[in-house]
C-alpha cells in the first residue's frame, strides 16, 4: 500500500495507516514526498512503529534528490529500522520542482535515467562513476552498509517508459484507468523490446475506498482535481468519458468550482471504490490490462482512521495479485 498523505487529515495519522497496512498483512509500503513529510523521517517513524513491513521511498524527485543523498537516505532508514528497502524515482510536476523547491525540470528523461544509474551503483555498494548531462555521481561509495534496494521508475510519458524499460526493476503508474494503464504496460514492453531487454514488472497506485462515505469521497474528489486539466491525464478522463470536465478544467476555473464538478464516477475511473465485490472486479481489471502490482492508496476520515477498513477490505478482495 502507499501512504495518501492527505492535506485535510492529521499529518500524524501516516503513522496508523502504516500500522494497520502491517496489520492487514501487506509485505510492502510506499512512502511518498510532497508538501509534508521528509520521506526518509517518516520512514524511520514507521520502523520504529511496526516491526516488519518492508518501505519504498518515492517517486523521490530525480532533480530535487541528487543520487548521493537519495542512497544515502535509503540506506540510513535500512540501518535504523533494520528493514528491507526500496527507491523509488521519478520526474515529479513543475509545482513541486521548480515551484517549490526552484530546480529546473529541463532535459527531465535524462536525468531520470542518470539518477538511475547512479542510485543503482550506490544502492549496490558501488562506487559512483556517472558524470551525467543533467545529475551524477563520481568517486562516492556508500559508509553504511549497501541496502540493494531495487530500483522502481515512476512512468507516464513515452522518454520516461524509455528509462524505466531500460533501467529499472520495477515500473510504477499512478492514478491511471485500467485501459491507460493497458497502453502504458504495452508501451514500456515495446521500448523493451527495441532495446533488447527484459521487461521489468508494473506496479499501479490506486485509491480505495470501501462502501465510502461523504468524507472519503470528498479527499478522493480533491485528490484529482490537479490531475483533471494535466497533459496525458486530461485525455485520459476525456476517454473515460469526462470530457466536458476536461474541457472546463482546462479553463482554469477557481479550485473550488472544479471540485463541485467532479462526480464520483470519475473517481471510480482510477481507483478501487465501493462495495468489496466492486473492488475485486475492479482489481480483476487492472490485472486484465498487465499490471502485476497494485498499491493501494486508501482514504482515511474521521469514520475510517488510518484507512484500516478500507485496506483490510481491500486485502481480502483484491486475490488476482497474490495468486
Amino acid at each position: 500500500m502507499s501512504l495518501g498523505l492527505w492535506q485535510d487529515r492529521p499529518p500524524e495519522e501516516a503513522l496508523e495507516t502504516a500500522r494497520a497496512a502491517e496489520a492487514a498483512g501487506y509485505p510492502e509500503l510506499w512512502i511518498g514526498e510532497m508538501a509534508t513529510w521528509d520521506a526518509f523521517a517518516l520512514g524511520t517513524a514507521i520502523g520504529a512503529a511496526t516491526s516488519h513491513i518492508s518501505l519504498t521511498f518515492g517517486p523521490l524527485a530525480v532533480t530535487v534528490r541528487d543520487p548521493a543523498t537519495v542512497a544515502m537516505g535509503v540506506a540510513s532508514v535500512a540501518a535504523l529500522t533494520g528493514r528491507s528497502t526500496g527507491v523509488a524515482l521519478g520526474t515529479s510536476s513543475d509545482v513541486v520542482v521548480r515551484g517549490w523547491h526552484g530546480r529546473s525540470r529541463s532535459r527531465a528523461a535524462t536525468a531520470l535515467e542518470e539518477s538511475a544509474v547512479a542510485v543503482r551503483q550506490l544502492v549496490s555498494g558501488d562506487k559512483s562513476t556517472v558524470d551525467g548531462l543533467v545529475v551524477g555521481s563520481r568517486g562516492y561509495r556508500l559508509r553504511l552498509a549497501a541496502p540493494k534496494a531495487p530500483v522502481t521508475i515512476a512512468a507516464f510519458g513515452p522518454r520516461a517508459l524509455d528509462v524505466a524499460a531500460r533501467c529499472a526493476d520495477r515500473m510504477v503508474v499512478n492514478l491511471v484507468s485500467p485501459a491507460a494503464a493497458a497502453t502504458l504496460v504495452r508501451g514500456m514492453r515495446e521500448a523493451a523490446a527495441r532495446a533488447g531487454t527484459t521487461p521489468p514488472p508494473v506496479a499501479a497506485w490506486v485509491v480505495g475506498a470501501v462502501d465510502p462515505g461523504p468524507a472519503e469521497i470528498e479527499q478522493l474528489r480533491r485528490g484529482v482535481v490537479g490531475y483533471l486539466a494535466a497533459p496525458g491525464y486530461g485525455e485520459m478522463f476525456r476517454a473515460a468519458g469526462f470530457g466536458d470536465l476536461v474541457d472546463f478544467a482546462r479553463t482554469r476555473p477557481h479550485p473550488r468550482e472544479l471540485l463541485a464538478a467532479v462526480p464520483v464516477e470519475a473517481i471510480a475511473t482510477v481507483g478501487l471504490l465501493g462495495s468489496p465485490a466492486e473492488i475485486a472486479a475492479k482489481a480483476r481489471e487492472y490485472a486484465e490490462a498487465g499490471i502485476d502490482e497494485l498499491a493501494i492508496v486508501p482514504a482515511t476520515s474521521d469514520g475510517d482512521p488510518g484507512g484500516a477498513k478500507t485496506l483490510a477490505a481491500c486485502r481480502s478482495a483484491v486475490v488476482p495479485f497474490d495468486a
